[in-house]
């Protein structure tokens, strides 16, 4: 019941207007109100400061340098794999996608075509692929970086909702990843053609990419990117991108393309850098 009253509130609150006014408190350098902000968030989840750069919460401009902070070199090593989780998180889910369609939670999935902007041709790849959607908890390090070594060919942002992407409401809202605001990321790599999601949430003010600064939001309208003549070329386990608080990453992968490991299962806890799949 409590689960079912979560998830019917996010239908009849201003999302959008939500995230923004939270947007303003997160991004404000007024000292007594980001102080207040940063010290009862760490003190809430338990945010282990010992691996970030700058432990001294006061020593942040605002909450949202907090929530981004940077960590320590040796915090996160990135396993001798093929493909590296991207960040720290939990699996929701993952595995194959069958027939176009993505997994999300008992009795409900979405189109890969959908979640990737519409267009036909740039889902094709993906139709009997492989995914993983990835959520990344408010006491998680937000920082989002490359699974593999890849060339990004283009980028699509999708305006759209703005529901939480916790489990309860995985398991309670259609298409939820489908829906919600995102930033779609196409890459070349070794392996093949790679599509890296990140989701924008409720309260989520802001994704970053390191090659464009801040994404979203933008105006509600779908906007493509193209980089043909503009080579950006990242490497395993380099950031690529940060999130504002909390949300989610889909990867999506053509078919044999990858194998993930035996441990790694719907629910497994993940470390950036640790090793996702062969």
């Amino acid at each position: 019941m409590k689960d079912n009253l979560f998830v019917f509130s996010q239908y009849i609150i201003p999302q959008h207007a939500l995230s923004r006014l939270v947007g303003w408190f997160a991004s404000t350098k007024i000292e007594f109100i980001k102080n207040l902000f940063i010290k009862n968030f760490a003190k809430k989840f338990g945010i282990n400061m010992s691996e970030a750069k700058i432990e001294d919460l006061e020593a942040f401009e605002s909450f949202n340098d907090f929530f981004t902070r940077e960590l320590k070199d040796g915090a996160r090593p990135i396993a001798d794999t093929k493909l590296v989780s991207p960040a720290d998180g939990a699996v929701s889910q993952l595995g194959k996608i069958e027939l176009g369609r993505v997994f999300q939670a008992k009795g409900r999935d979405f189109s890969v075509t959908e979640l990737l902007g519409g267009d036909s041709d740039r889902a094709e790849p993906y139709l009997n692929g492989d995914f993983t959607t990835i959520y990344l908890s408010p006491k998680d390090y937000h920082r989002v970086h490359m699974p593999c070594a890849g060339t990004l060919k283009e980028t699509i942002y999708v305006p759209g909702d703005l529901f939480s992407v916790n489990p309860a409401t995985a398991q309670g809202v259609d298409g939820l990843f489908a829906r919600n605001e995102r930033l779609v990321c196409m890459f070349e790599t070794e392996h093949g053609p790679m599509a890296m999601v990140l989701v924008g949430a409720m309260i989520v003010a802001g994704i970053e990419t390191v090659w464009s600064g801040q994404v979203c939001p933008l105006p509600k309208e779908a906007q493509v990117q193209t980089f043909d003549g503009k080579e950006i070329k990242l490497e395993k386990g380099e950031e690529m991108g940060r999130f504002k608080l909390g949300s989610t990453v889909v990867l999506c992968f053509p078919q044999d393309a990858i194998k993930f490991k035996e441990e790694i299962q719907a629910t497994s806890p993940l470390m950036m850098g640790q090793a996702l799949a062969d």
